[in-house]
């Protein structure tokens, strides 16, 4: 079935020759989705006819957000951290293996439920493409459950067995190295497409986050890095190495990670919502914009450092304390999420394009920035069905 979207004052499409500026906007517009993709995109007056309609109001039409980094399949709540943190506790990622007992003795069920609801939160808010890592299992049992869940309901999945080292291991961190390298990616990598890799001091250090990632490219998995979160270190410079699809967090940076990622096509993903939960330093989106690098915006949606799978407020957090303008930050949080997950058929609205869509009761992108907290998503539209 065919519908046509009207009215629609202003159509972000991401695609420049479609449109003014980098957003390609189109005025006083009109889209129409035929099944799964976008069939036409132009000026109302000349829209052709289609099965049904659907009467923007005027307002604002965006390609569905693209959230390239979110751990959904969990158990329970870690709250009481977050409390501790706002009163002055810093963040040092401990508070992980707490999310790990819990989720091992959740069962499979509880699990679905939970990742279901966040899923659902998010379609809500707009985000039609989802990545879902695991990393709350730590064992063969536990990753393979939750890389098989993700798939259920994510777009992409990602392996994180090599999210931090389990308390079974603390005393044998290489012996934790070779089993992720092993037999745990043997049992997950056939219901992922990703393989990432904590490189932290507190988690793995360069040399063994390579041996994960290496083996993980070897089996056929993409690479994608968590870098540069809690301090400089060589994550970044291993992502690009490696030609990893992302390296994400990047808060910071020396001058030569910036340039690394500058000469690459690897994707320097924000997480503006962990900042905003921990109290750390934001990231410098603004110096890296300006050195060329591209960038994505991901809510990071998780237990611990960021309870939150709001993009718009991923958008309000990165214009206010990022320097992003807001055209930057509404790119970022779609086409820059699609480079980040390597795909051309989501975060934008060209023909030919998956039909994700969603329809704003303001008049312009901007307000996504400019009312933040304010529910804004007056209609979502998934591969071309109403959510």
């Amino acid at each position: 079935m065919s519908i046509v979207i009207t009215n629609i004052g202003e159509l972000v499409t991401n695609e420049p020759g479609l449109g003014e500026g980098p957003l390609g906007i189109v005025r006083d517009a009109a889209l129409v989705l035929d099944g799964e993709r976008v069939a036409w995109v132009g000026g109302a007056a000349d829209a052709p006819a289609a099965d049904g309609a659907h009467d923007a109001g005027g307002g604002a039409v965006l390609p569905g957000f693209v959230d390239s980094h979110a751990h959904l399949v969990f158990a329970g709540e870690r709250a009481e951290e977050f409390a501790a943190r706002m009163s002055g506790q810093p963040y040092k990622a401990g508070g992980i293996r707490t999310t790990v007992a819990k989720t091992r003795a959740a069962s499979d069920d509880e699990l679905r439920a939970n990742v279901r609801r966040l899923v659902d939160e998010m379609a809500r808010q707009g985000t039609t493409t989802v990545e879902c890592k695991s990393g709350y299992g730590l064992n063969v049992e536990d990753e393979e459950r939750a890389v098989r869940i993700a798939a259920e309901y994510a777009d992409e999945v990602t392996f994180l067995g090599a999210h931090v080292v389990p308390a079974e291991y603390a005393d044998d961190q290489q012996g934790y190295v070779r089993l992720v390298a092993g037999d745990m990616l043997a049992e997950c990598a056939p219901h992922a497409r990703w393989i990432d890799a904590f490189c932290e001091r507190g988690a793995f250090d360069a040399d063994q986050t390579r041996e994960v990632l290496e083996a993980g490219i070897k089996a056929g998995l993409l690479p994608r890095v968590h870098a540069n979160q809690l301090g400089e270190g060589p994550g970044v410079q291993l992502a690009v190495e490696l030609d990893a699809a992302s390296a994400d967090h990047c808060t910071f940076l020396s001058d030569d990670d910036v340039s690394a990622l500058a000469g690459s096509s690897t994707v320097a993903t924000l997480l503006p919502g962990v900042e905003f939960s921990t109290r750390q330093p934001y990231p410098d989106a603004r110096r890296l914009l300006d050195a060329g690098v591209t960038v994505a915006l991901a809510s990071d949606c998780n237990p611990g450092s960021c309870y939150s799978s709001s993009m718009p407020f991923c958008i309000a957090v990165a214009v206010r304390d990022m320097r992003m303008t807001p055209a930057e930050a509404v790119w970022a949080a779609t086409a820059g999420g699609a480079r980040a997950l390597r795909r051309t058929d989501v975060g934008r609205l060209g023909v030919g394009a998956r039909a994700d869509v969603l329809a704003l009761s303001a008049a312009s992108h901007i307000h996504l920035a400019y009312r933040p907290g304010v529910p804004q998503v007056a209609a979502v539209w998934k591969r071309g069905r109403r959510v």
